[in-house]
């Protein structure tokens, strides 16, 4: 498991008694490993809602209200899947966070669902990552594994 929060490391910041900004939002997700693998289009299926991660739905809690796609997201917990595709995901927020993986998930526990460019990496990487980028008007949440990276930008 893995954590990442933004600001950027939030925690780290306040364990050194520096001045931050409020939290604003936090992930917490499994970190699968490449491991030879063929991982889109093989292991991550396309066109097939995955988990966003590995073994218990990847939760991301916005500890105040942001806009994503210009849409309001109430602060709160919701579990986040992804539907990978060549060119693009489509990035889900879901209310239910009580599943492990997509084996039970329900898209009318759908918040928002909003569509991202891929983008390709010159290197692949090994284990999967989610982190946070400070962006103007607010962050990005990028996302990426093998020679692939997603950046879903959110305002605040």
């Amino acid at each position: 498991m893995d954590l990442s929060s933004y600001p950027v490391n939030y925690a780290g910041s306040i364990a050194q008694g520096k001045t931050v900004d409020p939290l604003v939002a936090r992930v917490i997700y499994s970190r699968p490993q490449k491991n030879g693998r063929d991982i889109f289009g093989g292991l991550v299926e396309y066109n097939t809602v995955w988990r966003f991660g590995a073994n218990e739905n990847t939760e991301i809690e916005f500890f105040s209200d942001v806009k994503i796609n210009n849409i309001k997201v109430k602060k709160g917990k919701y579990s986040v899947f992804a539907i990978p595709m060549e060119d693009k995901w489509t990035i889900i927020f879901n209310k239910n966070l009580n599943a492990w993986g997509a084996f039970t998930y329900n898209m009318s526990e759908d918040l928002l669902r909003v569509d991202v460019p891929v983008q390709k990496t010159d290197s692949p990487t090994e284990m999967f990552y989610i982190t946070f980028e400070k962006s103007p008007g607010g962050f990005l949440m990028n996302a990426g594994w093998d020679d692939i990276k997603i950046s879903l930008p959110i305002s605040m």
